[in-house]
Formats: C-alpha cells, sequence, structure tokens
C-alpha cells in the first residue's frame, strides 16, 4: 500500500500555530457557537462549522495580507480548528441542560460554563490517544466527510487551478441552494412519498445538496447500508405499529395523550421509533467499543510508553506530523477533571454526597471514553451534523439512571445529577466528533496534531462560558419547552430519565432496537451505520444514498485501463461534492446567526411553491444537481487529464 503524502511535507518548517490564528478562531467560534446554540434549541439539530471557518479564515487572512504579512494554509487550518470547538460544545450542552429548567432548577452560568468546559476537555483529550487509529491507520475506511471537504476548501484557496474550480462551483451551488430553500423557500426541502397499501408507510428525501455531497465521498456500500436501517423504520416498524395499533381506544406507552389511528408517521418515529433507534445505537456502539478494544489497548500501551523517560528522545525521532500532545496531557486532564468533579457540587447535581459524586465521576470518565470512540467511528462516516450526539447522551442517560434507581436515588436532586453526568458525556462526544473532523483535515494538509490538539483546548476555553451566556439568555427570553425554543432534544432527555427513574419507561422498545443491531452484525453487516440509519430520519439518509449511488456509477463507467484517469475523475466528484457540504455549511451558519441575533428564522417568499407541485419540482432540481454531479465526474477534462 502507498503510504499516504499530505499536501504540506513532513519536513516543512511552515509556520502553523500563531497567535493571530488563535484569536480568529475564537472570535468566530463564539459567534458561530452562539448561532448554533439557537439553531439546535429550536429545530433539535446543529451544524458543522469546520468548513465555513475553513472558508472564512483564508478570506480574513488574505485580506489583511498587507497589515500582518502572509498567513499559511496551516494558520487557516489552526483558526477553524480552534473555532470548530464551539458547535461541539453548544450540541452537547443545548440537548441536556434545558432539561434541568423544565424540572424547576436553575443551573448558573458558571455550572453551565463548567459541564461544557470539563466535557470538552475530556473529549479532546481522549482523542490523543486515538488519532493514529482512527485517522491515520483507517485513511481509506473513514472518510470524515467534512474534514475531508474542509481540507479541499483550503488547499483550492492555496493551490488555484482545477482542484480550487470544483470546489468553488460546488461551494457557490450550495450556498445559492440552501439560501433558495431556507431562506426564499422557492420550493420545499423535503419530498415526501406515502406508500399505497402500507398504513402510514411513507418515503422521504432532504434535497439538500450537502446530504448528497456526504454520499458521494461516503461511497455506495456505507451510504447503502445507512438507507437500509432508514427504510427498516419507515417502511417496516412504522407501518407495524400504526397496523397493530389503530384499534387501541386508548394512547399506547409511552404516549399518554394521542391515539396511535390520530398520528402521523413522523409522530410515531418521535414517541417510538427513537426509543427502538436509541437502543440500535447503543447496542452498536457497545459492540463497536468491544471492536475497538484491541485500539483502546494498543492506544494505553502507546501512552503509557511516553511517560518513561526515555520518551522524550523518541518524540524528537518522529516525523512533525506524527507528533501529538503528550499522555501526561490525557492523564492530567483526567485527574483534574475527577478530582474538581468530586468536590465541587456543580458537576454531579447539587447537594449530592461524596459518594454519589464518586459514583457520577467514575460514570463520566467511563462513558466518555467509550462514546468518545464511538463518536469519531459514526463522524467518521456520516459527518458531524449527522452525528448522533443525543443517541449517546440518552444511552449514559438510561446507563447511569438504571444505577441511580437501583441505590433507590429517584428524587429530584437525582435527576439533576443523572442530568449534568449526561451533559458532561454528551460535550465529550460531540466534541470528539469535532476534533476528528479536524484532525482528518489536518493529516490531508500536513498538519502538526500537536498543535492542532493544544488550539482545539483553547477553543473550548475560550468558548464555553459565552456558549453558557447565549442558552441562559434564550431561556430567560422565551423559556424553554416554548412555541419559540421548544427544546427538543432535551425534552426527549427528560422523558428518558424520568421514564427511568419513576420506572415507566419503554425498555421493550429500546430491547428491540437492540435486537436489530445485534442480527445486523451476525449478518456482518456494520452495525453502527444501520443503527445510526434506524435511528435519524429516512430523508436525511436518503440523498446521502443518492450520493452514493452517483459514486458507484461514476466508479463503474471507466474500464480499468482507464484507471488512473477514472481515479482523477472521481477526485473531480469528490472535489465538487465538497464544494457542495461547504457552500451549504456557510449558509447554514448565516441562516443561524441571523436567527440568533433577529430572534427569528427568515420568512420566506409568500409566493413558494408548496405541495405536491412544489415537492415535485424540488425532486426534478434534486435529481438534476445529481446529473451534474455525474457529469462533472466523468467528463473529460483537460485539467484532470494532465500528469
Amino acid at each position: 500500500m502507498e503510504e499516504f503524502q499530505p499536501h504540506i511535507p513532513t519536513d516543512s518548517k511552515m509556520t502553523d500555530f500563531s497567535v493571530r490564528a488563535l484569536i480568529v478562531g475564537a472570535v468566530f467560534g463564539v459567534l458561530f457557537g452562539s448561532a448554533n446554540a439557537y439553531l439546535g434549541l429550536r429545530v433539535g439539530l446543529t451544524i458543522s462549522t469546520a468548513i465555513p471557518l475553513a472558508v472564512i479564515s483564508v478570506a480574513l487572512f488574505k485580506s489583511f495580507e498587507k497589515i500582518w504579512g502572509k498567513a499559511t494554509i496551516l494558520e487557516a487550518n489552526i483558526a477553524q480548528t480552534t473555532g470548530s470547538a464551539s458547535s461541539s460544545l453548544a450540541s452537547g450542552i443545548i440537548f441536556t441542560i434545558p432539561a434541568l429548567f423544565m424540572w424547576g432548577f436553575d443551573p448558573g452560568f458558571f455550572q453551565i460554563g463548567l459541564l461544557g468546559l470539563l466535557g470538552g476537555m475530556l473529549g479532546i483529550v481522549f482523542m490523543i490517544p486515538l488519532r493514529r487509529f482512527l485517522i491515520v491507520q483507517e485513511h481509506g475506511t473513514l472518510p470524515y466527510p467534512e474534514g475531508t471537504a474542509a481540507a479541499q476548501v483550503l488547499i483550492a484557496a492555496d493551490q488555484g487551478g482545477s482542484s480550487a474550480k470544483f470546489v468553488f462551483q460546488g461551494l457557490g451551488i450550495g450556498f445559492i441552494y440552501k439560501g433558495i430553500l431556507s431562506i426564499a423557500h422557492l420550493w420545499p426541502d423535503k419530498v415526501h412519498l406515502q406508500i399505497p397499501g402500507l398504513k402510514k408507510g411513507e418515503i422521504g428525501l432532504e434535497a439538500t445538496p450537502a446530504l448528497m455531497g456526504v454520499g458521494y465521498i461516503l461511497g455506495f456500500r456505507i451510504a447503502a447500508i445507512m438507507v437500509a436501517g432508514g427504510l427498516l423504520s419507515w417502511l417496516g416498524i412504522i407501518p407495524a405499529i400504526a397496523h397493530f395499533g389503530e384499534g387501541l381506544n386508548i394512547p399506547m406507552f409511552p404516549e399518554s395523550d394521542k391515539l396511535i389511528a390520530d398520528m402521523t408517521a413522523r409522530e410515531i418515529w418521535t414517541r417510538y421509533v427513537r426509543y427502538i433507534g436509541a437502543g440500535a445505537v447503543a447496542v452498536a456502539g457497545i459492540i463497536t467499543v468491544f471492536k475497538s478494544l484491541p485500539t483502546m489497548l494498543n492506544s494505553l500501551k502507546i501512552g503509557l510508553k511516553e511517560l518513561r523517560p526515555s520518551s522524550m528522545a523518541e518524540f524528537e525521532k518522529r516525523i512533525r506530523t506524527d507528533r501529538d500532545l503528550s499522555f501526561k496531557v490525557v492523564i492530567a486532564v483526567v485527574a483534574l477533571f475527577l478530582l474538581v468533579a468530586i468536590s465541587s457540587p456543580l458537576v454531579v447535581g447539587v447537594d449530592q454526597t461524596v459518594i454519589t459524586r464518586i459514583i457520577g465521576s467514575l460514570a463520566i470518565a467511563l462513558f466518555a471514553f467509550i462514546f468518545v470512540t464511538v463518536s469519531s467511528r459514526i463522524v467518521g462516516l456520516v459527518g458531524v451534523s449527522s452525528n448522533p450526539t443525543s443517541g449517546m447522551a440518552i444511552v449514559t442517560l438510561l446507563g447511569t439512571s438504571a444505577v441511580f434507581f437501583s441505590l433507590g436515588w429517584t428524587d429530584a436532586l437525582s435527576k439533576t445529577a443523572v442530568l449534568t453526568i449526561g451533559t458532561v458525556v454528551a460535550v465529550a462526544a460531540s466534541i470528539a466528533g469535532d476534533i476528528s473532523q479536524d484532525l482528518k483535515a489536518g493529516y490531508i494538509l500536513g498538519a502538526t496534531p500537536q498543535k492542532q490538539q493544544a488550539s482545539e483546548l483553547f477553543g473550548a476555553f475560550s468558548s464555553a462560558f459565552f456558549i453558557a451566556f447565549a442558552v441562559i439568555t434564550l431561556g430567560k427570553a422565551y423559556g424553554f419547552g416554548t412555541e419559540e425554543i421548544p427544546a427538543p432534544q432535551a425534552t426527549l432527555m427528560k422523558t428518558v430519565v424520568d421514564g427511568v427513574l419513576q420506572a415507566n419507561l419503554p425498555w421493550s422498545l429500546v430491547l428491540i432496537g437492540a435486537s436489530f443491531a445485534i442480527v445486523a452484525e451476525l449478518l456482518s453487516v456494520p452495525s453502527l451505520p444501520f443503527a445510526v440509519g434506524i435511528y435519524l430520519p429516512l430523508s436525511t439518509m436518503a440523498p446521502v444514498f443518492v450520493g452514493g449511488i452517483i459514486r458507484r456509477i461514476v466508479e463503474s463507467h471507466r474500464s480499468r485501463k482507464e484507471e488512473s484517469l477514472a481515479s482523477k475523475q472521481t477526485k473531480a466528484g469528490v472535489l465538487l461534492s465538497s464544494g457542495l457540504i461547504a457552500g451549504e455549511g456557510i449558509m447554514g451558519v448565516i441562516i443561524a446567526a441571523y436567527a440568533f441575533f433577529a430572534n427569528k428564522t427568515p420568512a420566506g417568499l409568500s409566493f413558494g411553491l408548496k405541495d405536491t407541485l412544489g415537492q415535485i419540482v424540488s425532486f426534478a432540481i434534486f435529481i438534476l444537481l445529481g446529473y451534474f454531479l455525474f457529469w462533472i465526474a466523468t467528463r473529460k477534462s483537460p485539467e484532470l487529464e494532465k500528469p
């Protein structure tokens, strides 16, 4: 196997870690993180800001080149690495903390910021020993779509030529397309089709360019496995629940108000299938952990070797692109966390005993380490925006709540302890997915991992309390669980904790999902992408599958005699796909920022196409975009034919 060669040679002395890169990353990280907090509280999802930050960093450095001198591509990478930490912090915080407010508690600014900071630090340092295995050794297996896209954007800006053309074509298309869908609302962004004869059977497609680009980068096999999980949910589980539940004249547990016969397919998915998906993700995550045990043990062995006195000499012998922060940093951060968590009432709930704090702190460390590995693998396949952080938070809450219930700790204060534990783990899992994308981008570019890891730690420190301020401000302005700020993920977390501690969680649904993951493994199907497909909406998986199909057609379009040229043309498709992801990501951040500062989402145009006609137009334009991607990837281009 040919050794991978990064964009910047390993022996380069190019400047990367600089004060200006850290400041630029921190400032924009705070802005994007706050906007993402609002977006997540409003609609239950966040977006990756790595790509927009990469583009902004390049543009800003070029604009001020005459004032502070020319900045390098590696400095731009450090800026985006620093800033992107804020989005993952926002994800972990907003998916859990609002539940405390809904229970009537009032976690203060310092507590929320501290929980985010501690979770961020754990997620970053646990990825240090895993980098060589997940980023380097799995380079050909885990594409890390946003990381790959961010690297291609930076390379295109630095290099120019045909690479820049394809990336920026995609960037422009993705930017305009997302604007048409989310600002002008000229046509709907989702297409739905009812399946005749199948009760509440429905397939959907989120007609957005970024997800098509993700699918193209992933390839056909993983995209097919993911959409298979989605088809199982929407063409199997939901119709089965609708069929057997339509005759019930009382709500079926865990729903307490609405009859199944009166529910839409989406409501059945929210109230029942999400629990099944969470069970599938939980068991698939456990299976992944067992499969990853050799990786974890090897990482631990390498880390322990670095504690020897001779380790410094060995460290100096390593090439620049293989230098991580010392394992001593990992031990120091974990020790600091345990000290703070056990001694402070702010981490494992207020007014808890020392025993509770010790158990809670150990639970955090254990779940965080497990889900850092799981999260990194998941985002390596589906990207940060589709990382089921809430699913991993649910598993943490289930496990911790079960332990608390067995010990008889079921009062209101125990609920807060479970939620704060879940917050730290959710932030750790979320930021691990983020830094994995950053490290992937750095690996492609030829960055120094040690400096990226340090900049991510700085980004966590600089943004944690600003995110806390944004969450508190939004809560005071609108209240959580309201129409303006529904906080859907936090509401789900509240339901899970209440369900376990009050012994009324739908365990049967959770265990059904667990059985699906086990069956997938027995059939030699990777259970994690299959479980993610069950957990996430089919409309999210479908465009990923379309991108995977296009990649399969492109790869089979050329004969083996033209394999070299076909490889270059496939690369053109990857570059265009990277641009599609980047363009939609930038527009997504702009919309999130507008929503945060204006306290509302764009209203759109009154004459936008709606109903059946709008869906037909949306699907047709999405297919045209797919054909354009195919055409770019298969046409003979003079630039690509050059050696």
